[in-house]
């Protein structure tokens, strides 16, 4: 079976974040049979959702994990040329639904770990395949916190993201918050006799635009475009008609921090005026979305030295997005980014991957392992 053919089953199941992942699971165990792998399902606290964890050599050594998530975005854009869950090719691209983010990677993962059967292993290669990284990578932190059962401490971490292959060293961390508050309607000639929603959430959002300001003065890491921290407010919705004092009021909004900043703290302000609502009358509700932190691995790490000679190619400081590369290294573990595809043809309509692409990942995934394990 080539990659190819790994990735066409892989598009195949439509395995959407937030819904049962069961099929793609499945599918993953089924690829690794006859490899010699220790496959573990590791069920999330949702009960519909797990995450996979596979080992191949000697589990009791410091090992290299393979980092993917097995979730893609929903493929509802109207301008498909093809079914986003068929690989399609069209000339030397390969067209689905999780081409590029991520399950190219996943299909190069898969198809190196079935080449490294029956190798002398001197250390262990893992597969951790997680769930709901798009939804604010909710499924790893459940994985990561079971490795010591699993395996002895890994020494590096490889989280395949859309690269082009070139390997990055950090990125931002990242939080991100729901909030509903709750008033009391009426008619908009008498607003004394009613809680405008809409109002008291103003107020709130006026703390995360003052955050917003004070990061801009600092702490500043010029690894990073923009080189500070943000806080964004990206959704706000309340009201019925105009002349309808609005009862109910929700926004979404989010942090994302340069290392050394705890994105979550940049909203804490904001949950804090939130809370102030509860004796003026309103109800409120704070539902934490997200929260993982930053990525700053050293120039000079194992894995990035050899990464950078295998790919020859100078790896890149820093990004603005963020992956589960932070959650990893927070737990000890040496992480970078490193993937094939392009994070430009993420979360749109026909998006790919390229051939040569594709082949390119799986031969050095094959090659880190035996440099790794050897």
């Amino acid at each position: 079976m080539t990659v190819e053919d790994i990735l066409a089953r892989l598009i195949a199941v439509p395995s959407v974040v937030g819904r049962p992942n069961a099929a793609i699971v499945d599918l993953v165990a089924d690829l690794l049979d006859g490899t010699g792998a220790r496959v573990t399902v590791l069920p999330g606290p949702e009960g519909d959702r797990a995450n996979l964890f596979a080992t191949l050599g000697p589990a009791d050594r410091p090992g290299l994990i393979l980092s993917g998530h097995t979730d893609v975005v929903p493929a509802g854009e109207p301008d498909w040329r093809s079914d986003p869950f068929r690989l399609t090719a069209e000339g030397d691209r390969l067209v689905g639904r999780g081409t590029s983010d991520m399950k190219g990677f996943l299909a190069a993962a898969i198809a190196a770990m079935r080449s490294l059967a029956g190798r002398d292993l001197r250390r262990p290669i893992h597969l951790a395949f997680s769930y709901d990284e798009e939804a604010g990578c909710r499924g790893v932190p459940h994985m990561i916190a079971r490795l010591p059962e699993l395996c002895a401490a890994p020494a590096a971490a490889m989280i395949g993201e859309p690269s082009g292959l070139v390997p990055i060293l950090g990125h931002k961390g990242k939080a991100a918050a729901r909030i509903t508050i709750h008033g009391r309607s009426g008619h908009s000639s008498r607003p004394d006799l009613a809680l405008n929603a809409v109002h008291a959430m103003m107020e709130v959002l006026a703390f995360a635009l003052a955050s917003e300001a004070v990061c801009k003065v600092g702490p500043l890491d010029t690894d990073f475009a923009p080189p500070w921290s943000t806080v964004q407010i990206g959704i706000v919705a309340g009201g019925e008609a105009l002349n309808v004092i609005p009862a109910t009021c929700r926004a979404e909004l989010e942090a994302r921090a340069v290392p050394g900043v705890l994105p979550a703290a940049l909203l804490e302000p904001v949950r804090a005026a939130l809370a102030g609502l509860e004796a003026r009358g309103f109800t409120t509700a704070w539902d934490w979305i997200a929260d993982y932190p930053g990525l700053a691995l050293p120039r000079d790490a194992d894995i990035a030295r050899r990464l950078a000679a295998l790919t020859g190619q100078t790896p890149i400081a820093a990004v603005s997005y963020g992956t589960e590369a932070g959650l990893f290294q927070a737990a000890g573990i040496d992480a970078i980014v490193c993937g094939p595809g392009d994070i430009a043809r993420a979360h749109k309509a026909n998006e790919y991957i390229e051939r040569a692409e594709l082949e390119a990942a799986r031969a050095l995934i094959e090659r880190l392992c035996l440099d790794f394990a050897a």
